[in-house]
């Protein structure tokens, strides 16, 4: 790790190297990739790519791989569509699911596809509606100006259109996306999860590995197959050692050009104080897992995400820990200052020193903030949906420029259908989590809070926890009607979820006006300072931090070599045979044992890529330089898990489903062949 981290150090200030990057497709390295590989991708290549390119709205990466809207994805983006879709007596987690004809495809509540088709540049807007201006009317421009940009964006077709203003370089530019959305997504196959999972916990962010994550949706459009001109096409003969590959997806976030004083913060509080709640509910849900065979299928997705995202983040923790990582950060700060100093009319005053007292805001505010909130609050769907409810009858009064931006007229589409969603909702899970969740609003704010003594009154968290459920919001009509009802309806409610979430809405939106005026605000203003430096160092010669949006990595098929050991880039199918005991979580389905015999041993399974990816690009496509699927990423090595902060090419390591393990799987072990024919293009 010392190693790495010196040679951060002394890259820190560069233009991107290797195979670093997640790159804006209107933005490629293609001198870069043409130096290294002898390969141009050109405007119709990054046009195509784009366009073929998926997002799933939840948190992941697809790709369009047919002109009638099947679309290639991982198993664990599509675990909660599996969940809503099964039952006690027909689990489909156990089972699997694969559609034998289009009339059995199985509906996705509440899920959205998503296809980019514009990038326009909005800086001079934004910027200019942003200029000269701090805390609340920072706040009040930015909304507006966001608002009006996406509603123009958006016009009169807000069903299919959606459009978001993208912050790159921490306020550098800003780009205007404009998307066409899929709102009926439908499951046509998903393999059993002990397969797609295998190796579980301990071989996640690991490699090798023996995991068929994969699974297919389909998009659909006035109750038909949509019709999808950009495509890519699946080659069977998948990735070879050595090939050139590309990952186009949607990674999620990550924290590469934050100052010191962010990432300070980032260490003490996001990443220890997560871990710790992590923790607290992998063990609330494995326990709840033993109780029963339906109470284990309701709480699969869940427990899969925390152990996920505890793995991630203590593996980012580690990276924060490490002295010659901060060495490096000192480094690239005070070249920036330099920068900044030098530039013809710089403005007085320290934007680092600026941030790191807004930092100190946000650490004051955390505990308030987490609660009240953020990202879940009160950890549970019930909640979530009082809360929609709630807020946007105040926020729907409003004119559009004036809204939180979730409840922009641009941005309605998603809401609504999110909170028309038929997933089923347990009351018996959602009263083990919000007994937990109100647990611990005691526990961090103390017994003697106000706000505290009016959510629990003489209530215990499990006695609350039990009446919250007795809830109506389990009913679509109920939420409807509340819906439309408006600000009259949600006051005149007694319903107990309703009634929480008024209760709780004054002190929520009070926290989140003080983080948006007196951290987020003032951290945007400062950093668009930090980003002019950053452009006068290298330009657009450096990539921005990862935004859930639309980025293309490139690479090599390319295993390492770790302690003297070198780590092969591919396993085999007979591997996973070899690894298997029997028991979770190395116990393979029933239908690969029975079907073993028909299964080519020497089949290439997964394989490892010097892609750079974090995490959103789960079911990004692996593509080589003909635009052909030879791949499916799923995971890192345990390495990659510092890719938040850096990027090292001689460890980090992408890992995917070789394209031919997901067609040998559909013909000779799930009776798929319509769906190979279809990847296929036979």
């Amino acid at each position: 790790m010392n190693k790495t981290l010196t040679l951060f150090a002394l890259i820190a200030t560069s233009p991107a190297w290797a195979a670093e990057g997640m790159w804006t497709l209107d933005n490629l390295p293609a001198d870069k990739i043409a130096k290294e590989y002898g390969f141009r991708p050109d405007a119709d290549w990054s046009r195509h790519a784009m366009r073929a390119s998926a997002r799933l709205a939840g948190g992941c990466s697809g790709s369009y791989v047919s002109p009638d809207g099947l679309v290639l994805t991982n198993h664990h983006c599509v675990v909660r569509c599996i969940e809503d879709n099964s039952t006690a007596s027909q689990n489909l987690l156990q089972s699997g699911f694969i559609a034998k004809a289009r009339g059995e495809e199985l509906q996705c509540p509440g899920f959205e596809l998503n296809r980019l088709e514009d990038i326009r540049d909005v800086t001079a807007a934004v910027q200019g509606a942003l200029k000269g201006l701090s805390g609340e009317r920072y706040v009040q421009a930015e909304r507006a100006v966001t608002a009006k940009l996406t509603a123009e964006c958006v016009g009169g077709d807000p069903k299919t259109t959606r459009c978001d203003i993208v912050d790159l370089y921490h306020g550098g530019r800003y780009h205007l996306y404009r998307y066409h959305r899929f709102q009926d997504v439908r499951l046509a196959f998903a393999p059993e999860a002990a397969i797609a999972h295998f190796g579980g916990d301990p071989d996640n962010f690991n490699f090798p590995r023996y995991a068929l994550d994969a699974a297919l949706l389909r998009a659909y459009e006035n109750g038909r197959p949509a019709v999808i001109k950009d495509h890519f096409k699946l080659n069977p003969a998948g990735a070879a050692e050595g090939e050139l590959v590309f990952v186009t997806g949607h990674p999620g976030h990550t924290d590469r050009q934050l100052t010191v004083a962010q990432l300070e913060a980032r260490r003490d509080l996001d990443l220890t104080q997560g871990l710790l709640v992590l923790a607290e509910k992998r063990g609330v849900l494995t326990e709840y897992q033993r109780s029963s065979a339906d109470a284990a299928r309701l709480s699969a997705s869940d427990l899969h995400g925390v152990e996920n995202s505890f793995k991630a983040l203590n593996g980012q923790l580690k990276a924060l820990q490490d002295a010659a990582f901060w060495q490096a950060k000192a480094k690239e700060e005070n070249a920036l200052k330099t920068a900044l100093a030098k530039q013809p009319g710089a403005q007085a005053g320290d934007p680092w020193q600026a941030i790191a007292a807004a930092t100190q805001t946000y650490r004051g505010l955390y505990n308030e903030y987490r609660t009240y909130e953020g990202r879940q609050p009160f950890w549970s769907r019930y909640f979530l949906l009082a809360r929609t409810l709630v807020r946007g009858a105040a926020e729907r009064a409003k004119p559009d420029a004036e809204r939180l931006p979730e409840f922009s007229s641009a941005s309605l589409p998603r809401q609504e259908q999110l909170l028309f969603s038929a997933a089923p909702i347990d009351p018996g899970y959602e009263r083990l989590k919000l007994a937990w969740a109100l647990t611990k609003l005691r526990e961090w704010l103390g017994t003697d809070d106000p706000r505290v003594q009016a959510v629990l009154g003489k209530e215990s968290p499990d006695q609350l926890a039990a009446r919250l459920v007795t809830t109506r919001l389990g009913d679509i009509a109920f939420r409807r009607a509340l819906w439309q009802g408006g600000a009259a309806a949600i006051a005149a409610s007694d319903d107990p979820m309703i009634v929480l979430a008024r209760t709780v809405e004054p002190h929520a939106l009070a926290v989140k006006k003080r983080m948006d005026e007196q951290v987020d605000a003032v951290i945007r203003r400062q950093t668009e300072r930090i980003a002019a430096a950053r452009f006068a160092l290298s330009g657009t010669e450096t990539y921005p931090d990862a935004t859930f949006t639309l980025r293309l990595s490139y690479g090599e098929v390319r295993g390492w070599n770790e302690n003297g050991k070198t780590i092969p880039a591919m396993t085999r199918i007979d591997g996973a045979f070899a690894r298997a005991t029997g028991a979770d979580p190395y116990s393979l389905p029933a239908s690969w044992l029975a079907k073993r015999p028909l299964l080519n041993p020497a089949q290439a399974f997964d394989f490892a890529t010097t892609n750079d990816i974090i995490g959103g690009n789960s079911g990004s496509p692996v593509i080589n330089r003909r635009q052909e699927v030879v791949g499916l990423a799923f995971d890192g090595n345990i390495h990659s898990l510092g890719g938040d902060y850096w990027y090292d090419v001689r460890v980090n390591r992408a890992v995917a489903v070789h394209s031919g393990a997901i067609i040998e799987a559909l013909e000779k072990l799930y009776d798929g062949q319509p769906l190979v024919r279809e990847l296929l293009n036979r």
